[in-house]
């Protein structure tokens, strides 16, 4: 009879605990908004520091909601597309650029963003025989961004991955050209090979890479 009793009094603190906790967490996130932007700006930048990208992401969508003029969302913006790119989440890095490139055209970072994106697809190729459209994107990319901001500070690392994604684009071609080749197909090989020769002039330079690649400048 004790024992039952005492195990009574045991679950029934137990229930009365949990209960308490999950009303003290409901009513946190009741009050999680209305908040000032730099109170979101703030815990958006923790929860990077923690790690916690899902939950920066959500902070973000606080902070856009409630103060779509804050001079805080560009910097955020930058600062979650870098953040993903850290964690090798490219498309999700993209999508911060993206919108930033869309509100934000004539910002004086504008420069900075846009080789953001450069980078961030560059560093996204997994595989660099079949992200043939992901290559032409980046090289077309490069041009507009070679074209615009020519005195740019990031030139050098623009010319750099230029100078890569050309090399991987000649490797596509010559290994087009060895499949023909093993077709026995041998213009359409020698098409391929002649390609490969306009897109990097000694290709016979050209190494053969372990994927993924090109990130040794960025690490």
């Amino acid at each position: 009879m004790i024992r039952n009793l005492k195990l009574k009094n045991v679950l029934l603190i137990c229930s009365t605990g949990f209960i308490l906790a999950s009303c003290s967490s409901k009513s946190d996130r009741i009050q999680e908004y209305d908040r000032p932007a730099l109170y979101w700006y703030n815990k958006m930048t923790k929860q990077i520091a923690d790690y916690d990208l899902e939950a920066a992401d959500d902070t973000f969508t606080s902070l856009e909601s409630e103060h779509r003029n804050s001079p805080l969302l560009p910097t955020s913006l930058i600062i979650l597309a870098n953040a993903h790119m850290q964690e090798e989440q490219y498309a999700l890095a993209n999508f911060y650029l993206d919108e930033y490139i869309k509100r934000f055209t004539i910002s004086k970072d504008i420069d900075y963003v846009r080789f953001l994106k450069i980078k961030a697809n560059f560093l996204g190729f997994s595989y660099q025989l079949r992200d043939q459209q992901l290559l032409d994107d980046t090289i077309e990319d490069i041009k507009v961004f070679k074209q615009k901001y020519p005195q740019s500070k990031y030139m050098p690392l623009i010319d750099t991955i230029n100078a890569r994604v050309h090399m991987a684009k000649a490797q596509l071609d010559i290994a087009i050209a060895d499949l023909y080749k093993r077709l026995d197909k041998p213009k359409a090989a020698k098409v391929y090979k002649e390609k490969a020769e306009k897109t990097w002039t000694k290709t016979e330079d050209i190494k053969e890479v372990d994927v993924p690649f090109y990130r040794a400048i960025f690490e």
